[in-house]
């Protein structure tokens, strides 16, 4: 298992909105996120930041996400929930919310 932690701002006029979405998600998504091999997801909202945690239990990650991102209801899903949201100048390339370094896990 590989835990993960991504961060992204939310746009703040827009934040109260994305909470309407993710209150209530397309049940398709939860579906695909779960069919990709994500456990334990959550996402908290703190200032003008949004934090992602999630847990993968598959063997290939990278496949995984891409079977995702060519989902189409996954994509309109984004097309919805991404606007909302400024990914931070220093991400990597390639990414939308930015990855994190776990320095601290206890069990």
């Amino acid at each position: 298992m590989r835990r993960i932690g991504e961060v992204i701002k939310i746009k703040p006029d827009k934040l109260e909105e994305y909470k309407r979405y993710h209150a209530n998600p397309w049940p398709e998504i939860n579906e695909m996120i779960r069919k990709c091999n994500i456990r334990n997801y959550s996402i908290y909202h703190r200032g003008e930041y949004l934090f992602a945690y999630y847990e993968y239990v598959g063997e290939d990650f990278e496949t995984d996400m891409a079977h995702m991102a060519a989902d189409p209801r996954t994509q309109e899903w984004w097309d919805v929930v991404k606007p909302f949201q400024e990914p931070l100048q220093d991400r990597e390339e390639g990414e939308w919310w930015a990855g994190m370094e776990e320095v601290y896990h206890l069990d």
